[in-house]
């Protein structure tokens, strides 16, 4: 992977929301020359980010239920 590349590659990570930690990682692993890592902590980082979205829509759905519930007199 060029330079070039993992910047965008990096950017684009913490405008996904990535941490900190994670956007240093990959650059370490591209340093190493371990893009195979790199994928692989790319697909941690999905599955966090999946994570908290499914904890957010948790949170809408009781929202909704309350929403629901006060609309019909509690």
């Amino acid at each position: 992977m060029k330079n070039t590349d993992i910047e965008k590659l990096l950017i684009s990570m913490g405008d996904a929301g990535c941490p900190d930690s994670d956007i240093e990682r990959v650059r370490s692993l591209h340093e190493a020359g371990l893009d195979d890592d790199i994928v692989r902590c790319l697909r941690r980082c999905r599955c966090d980010l999946m994570e908290e979205l499914h904890r957010s829509q948790r949170r809408v759905d009781c929202m909704d239920q309350l929403i629901r519930a006060a609309e019909n007199g509690l």
